[in-house]
C-alpha cells in the first residue's frame, strides 16, 4: 500500500481536472446541478490561494482549497473525497491541512459554504469547529445554502 500523501496542485491543472468533474457530478446528483459559482483558477495560487490533492501512489483520494476572501479571511472551495475513500478520516485531514497553510500564512478566519443535501459536511464542519455564519457569495438567497466560519 502506498503512503497516502498531500500535494499543491494546480487548481486548473490536468491532475485536478478530473477530480473536479466528479465533485460537480457529486453536485448535478445532490443538487439537480452542478456549482455555477463563479471560480477563477489563478485565485487558487499563491500567495493569494492554495489547492491541494490527496493520493495513494498514482491515485486521487481528494482535494481542496482556499482563495484568499480578504481582511485575513480565506474561503475553502471544492473540498471533496472520492466516495470509495471516504469515512477514513482523509477529508479532516484534508481540511486541517487547509487550516494549517492559512494559518502559516497569517489568515485569522475561514469561510465557507455547503448545502443541506451534503449532511456529511455538515457535520464534518461542526466537529471541526465551525459555527453557522450568515449567508454570503452566489447562493446566499438560496434555501439549501448553509454557511460556517472558524476563527484561526
Amino acid at each position: 500500500m502506498d503512503e497516502i500523501v498531500l500535494e499543491d496542485a494546480a487548481y486548473d491543472g490536468d491532475l485536478v481536472a478530473e477530480l473536479l468533474a466528479e465533485v460537480q457530478q457529486e453536485y448535478v446528483v445532490r443538487y439537480g446541478g452542478p456549482d455555477t459559482t463563479p471560480v477563477d483558477s489563478a485565485q487558487f495560487a499563491p500567495p493569494d490561494g492554495v489547492f491541494v490533492v490527496l493520493r495513494s501512489g498514482a491515485e486521487l483520494i481528494g482535494c481542496g482549497g482556499w482563495r484568499r476572501h480578504g481582511g485575513g479571511v480565506v474561503e475553502i472551495k471544492r473540498m471533496y473525497v472520492r466516495a470509495a475513500h471516504r469515512r477514513r478520516g482523509h477529508a479532516r485531514r484534508l481540511l486541517r491541512t487547509l487550516e494549517d497553510r492559512a494559518r502559516a500564512l497569517g489568515h485569522r478566519r475561514i469561510v465557507l459554504e455547503t448545502g443541506t443535501a451534503q449532511p456529511e459536511a455538515t457535520a464534518l464542519y461542526a466537529s471541526e469547529g465551525y459555527v453557522p455564519i450568515a449567508g454570503y457569495g452566489h447562493y446566499r438567497e438560496s434555501s439549501c445554502n448553509l454557511c460556517f466560519a472558524k476563527n484561526l
